[in-house]
């Protein structure tokens, strides 16, 4: 595996190594000694499907506050996705900005996306899968969300015909009210 930096501290793009023979290759997608030597979140305590059916599903910004707030592992196992993470951690450099990358099926890049920020995707493909490795327990009572248009994030997204949004992703407050 090779960890990419982003823009964002702490947030990385992993990538395999595959070993590559007649037969097709092997590469590890999870590694707790190669993640602990870079200080990173080892701890996986469980791992998630989203299934999203059609092209321009949009799903966040999702994050979780604390203590139950997780560090995930962002993978796209069928299909393409646009994945955005937005860096809330107040005391950080990067406070308030957002990263992207295109995950697909074929590229088989992972985001690691640490505790403190915000995430959404936007699917590029009809029926694509996204695996998340997630480091705690799923907690509804701490879950938040920002508006995946919010003008003060400034994210810029795949310009699809037709998004397709949940009711309580179009309904996250925005960071500044008028």
């Amino acid at each position: 595996m090779t960890f990419d930096e982003t823009p964002l501290a702490g947030a990385y793009i992993v990538c395999l190594e595959p070993k590559q023979d007649h037969r097709g290759f092997f590469a590890r997608t999870w590694c707790v000694a190669e993640l602990a030597d870079r200080g990173l979140d080892t701890q996986l305590f469980q791992t998630s499907i989203s299934y999203n059916r059609c092209r321009g599903t949009l799903r966040g910004m999702h994050y979780r506050v604390a203590p139950h707030s997780e560090t995930k592992v962002v993978r796209c196992t069928r299909g393409a996705i646009y994945d955005v993470i937005v860096d809330l951690r107040p005391r950080s450099a990067s406070y308030l900005r957002w990263f992207a990358e295109v995950l697909t099926s074929d590229n088989r890049k992972s985001l690691y996306v640490p505790e403190g920020f915000a995430h959404g995707f936007q699917t590029l493909q009809d029926d694509s899968e996204v695996l998340y490795m997630i480091s705690k327990p799923h907690t509804p009572e701490a879950e938040r969300g920002l508006r995946w248009d919010d003008p003060a994030l400034g994210i810029t997204w795949p310009d699809i015909e037709s998004r397709i949004v949940s009711t309580r992703d179009q309904n996250w407050p925005p960071l500044i009210q008028t």
